[in-house]
């Protein structure tokens, strides 16, 4: 479902802010993969997350989804294959508007605009029925403006947004970094039981150490723009935080000096 091949990208080249954020990345996911991201302050995590939706160009190398080769792209025309999650819950729905009505807008992406009533009772009712799945009550506020609800409810209507056409790819950006601990478990559940009922292929970023090793059917550890651990099957059903900094020891020859992901 998606290779990425030799991706080098480096920040204002020849400066004193020269910044190598990848350095030859090799990634190959499967249809169906759930792959967890982690690593430290500038390892190149959301930096791959921006290079395969095309927020940046790459220096060097290749981006394949599906089979069709997107390394030049432009970001709008290659988003008809992603669905993206940020971490801001303010990003990714229009505040102003009504539930309805951003799911309206996500249904319609990429098809041809009319002059039909923007939200139908048919649809309407579908949007009831898609809401009362996520167990937030929200299937009674279709009429709610987005900017009223809270940061989870928000997520939880992006991710909806993000995942109703299907899409190629599932980003996962730090997505419940910005809530608290119960909100971020609940959002985390709904997103697990979406990419599976749906059989999405995702890739989720993420600083908590704990939700890497837990969600997912494989995790990839960054460190200074490379990927140097992938882990999958058995032996990421049976890794634990220890075991997973003890890796990253080996490997990177040095310790794992994050406290965000640490005290998560």
């Amino acid at each position: 479902m998606l290779e990425v091949k030799n991706i080098y990208k480096t920040f204002n080249p020849g400066t004193v802010n020269e910044k190598k954020a990848l350095s030859g990345v090799d990634l190959t996911l499967a249809d169906g993969d759930f792959v967890t991201v982690i690593g430290g302050n500038g390892a190149g995590k959301s930096t791959l997350l921006n290079m395969i939706s095309g927020v940046y160009s790459v220096d060097s190398g290749s981006i394949v989804v599906d089979g069709i080769d997107i390394t030049g792209m432009p970001e709008h025309k290659r988003a008809k294959y992603f669905g993206r999650v940020f971490q801001d819950p303010m990003t990714g729905t229009a505040a102003t508007m009504e539930i309805a009505e951003n799911l309206a807008l996500a249904a319609r992406r990429g098809k041809r605009r009319t002059l039909r009533f923007g939200v139908t009772s048919k649809e309407k009712e579908q949007y009831r029925e898609l809401l009362k799945t996520l167990d937030l009550g929200l299937e009674d506020r279709l009429t709610s403006k987005v900017g009223l609800l809270s940061g989870g409810q928000r997520q939880a209507i992006t991710l909806l947004m993000a995942t109703l056409q299907q899409p190629k790819l599932l980003l996962l950006d730090e997505h419940t970094a910005a809530l608290d601990p119960k909100t971020s478990a609940k959002v985390l559940a709904l997103t697990q039981k979406i990419i599976s009922e749906n059989k999405l292929t995702a890739m989720m970023v993420t600083h908590n150490m704990n939700d890497a090793i837990t969600y997912g059917n494989r995790l990839i550890m960054m460190h200074e723009g490379r990927i140097i651990l992938d882990i999958s099957g058995e032996e990421k059903k049976q890794l634990t935080v220890e075991a997973l900094l003890h890796k990253f020891e080996e490997v990177s020859g040095s310790e794992f000096a994050n406290d965000r992901a640490l005290l998560s």
